[in-house]
């Protein structure tokens, strides 16, 4: 397949509704966990990204019969009739994150797995401790070297604290704990919307666990799980990005159902910079007028936007509200406590025209508005690459976005759908990759 490259002309009013895709982050896990029963499951809503099918390629690879229905694009079949430990394929792991999830289901069918290293996006260290730690505390044994070896003659269920509430190591943990015998109180657990999906579906086949939605998670593991069919709900990072648009290009844009219960942090966090909304139903209306003016704390103090774990302010938009606040009157500091390489982004928006000082690894100041210029630019990660395409699309002139795979790797056809909602966008062979 020929690289591909956006040619963004900036400067156009958006109008429209639009629907965010299911949510990718609860995607990913459930397909893993999936694998946890013998009988068939089906999927609907999944979105059809390049990291949902590389997972879908990497279950295959392990006797995994996985397809999509023909009726409905969004719709995945999976059946784990059969699976059989062997070396997960490390070209396909390395093009994903989410290739450490199959971990708990291969060890909980087969006793044993061989994981290459997980890819996925270069933010800084991501550190798998946590998830070894939480399997070992269930009765797992794992060897370290250039591959992860573990192996489990049997899970049991255990009083597990975890050293993090890491999204991914919390998956991994209840998934194990679902086949483990016995009762597994699972503390520090991360609670984010697509853990609570998790759960939701596991319960669906007849797990049983309580505590769905807080840090705390009682599971009774050992049951046998049946199949079943389950619906993924929406991404709130992708309603997050397209809030972000509305307001850049100052649109008029309705949302459709946006999962509104998800919103309340995200929602306050655009408040901050001047960007209010209104709910309608499940709808979400990003109005075209707004105040776009950074909302300073009580006493005049220069206002902090940080990301912190679920349900505060999500890591995955602070790249989507740093380019909202370029656009913003007034100065705040973006901190980013997660992940130490994630703000170098900015230095692409400074090229194109942002005030932005970044501080150290973590913090950046933005002073706003600033009036951006086109360029061109590239996608270090998903959330970066999105919110490159933000500034793109709010900048005067014709931008080109090189390494746009990362974006597509997030967001479902979103070159087709800004196009339906009058963006200026087109995707072209990147000439560099005839070199």
């Amino acid at each position: 397949m020929a690289a591909t490259q956006y040619i963004v002309e900036g400067g156009h009013r958006l109008h429209g509704t639009v629907r965010p895709s299911g949510n990718k982050n609860a995607a990913l896990p459930i397909i893993a966990a999936a694998l946890s029963t013998s009988e068939p499951v089906t999927l609907r809503n999944v979105p059809r990204i390049r990291d949902v099918e590389t997972l879908v390629d990497l279950i295959r690879t392990v006797g995994v019969e996985a397809s999509w229905d023909h009726g409905d694009p969004h719709t995945l079949h999976i059946h784990a009739k059969s699976v059989r430990a062997a070396t997960l394929d490390p070209e396909l792991c390395a093009r994903i994150r989410a290739s450490i999830l199959l971990a708990a289901p291969l060890l909980a069918r087969c006793g044993e797995i061989h994981l290459p290293p997980p890819g996925g996006d270069v933010i800084g260290r991501r550190r798998v401790d946590t998830h070894f730690l939480a399997l070992g505390e269930l009765g797992a044994k794992y060897q370290i070297s250039e591959r992860f070896h573990l192996t489990a003659d049997k899970l049991v269920g255990a009083d597990v604290f975890l050293d993090e509430p890491s999204v991914t190591g919390t998956e991994n943990a209840i998934t194990a704990a679902v086949a483990a015998s016995g009762t597994t109180v699972l503390h520090n657990a991360a609670c984010e919307p697509h853990v609570q999906d998790l759960c939701n579906f596991l319960v669906t086949l007849g797990a049983q666990i309580e505590g769905i939605g807080s840090n705390q998670l009682t599971i009774h593991g050992g049951r046998t799980l049946r199949g079943g069919e389950f619906t993924i709900g929406p991404d709130h990072i992708e309603v997050g990005s397209f809030i972000g648009l509305a307001a850049v290009t100052r649109s008029e844009l309705r949302i459709a159902s946006a999962g509104v219960k998800h919103l309340r942090m995200v929602l306050l966090g655009f408040e901050r910079l001047g960007i209010t909304c209104r709910i309608e139903g499940d709808d979400l209306i990003i109005p075209a007028e707004q105040s776009m003016k950074i909302r300073s704390d009580l006493g005049g103090h220069v206002p902090k936007l940080e990301d912190q774990p679920w349900p505060a302010f999500p890591a995955d938009l602070l790249s989507i509200a740093i380019v909202t606040a370029t656009q913003c009157e007034g100065v705040i500091l973006m901190f980013e406590k997660m992940f130490e390489s994630r703000l170098f982004f900015v230095d692409k928006l400074v090229s194109m025209g942002a005030r932005i000082i970044l501080c150290d690894p973590h913090r950046a100041l933005v002073y706003g508005p600033s009036v951006l210029r086109a360029g061109t630019v590239e996608s270090p990660d998903i959330r970066a690459g999105m919110a490159m395409l933000l500034a793109a699309l709010c900048a005067q002139g014709k931008s080109t976005i090189l390494n746009v795979g990362q974006i597509e790797r997030g967001y479902e056809r979103i070159v087709s759908r800004l196009k339906a909602l009058g963006a200026h966008i087109e995707e072209v062979e990147d000439r560099r990759s005839r070199r």
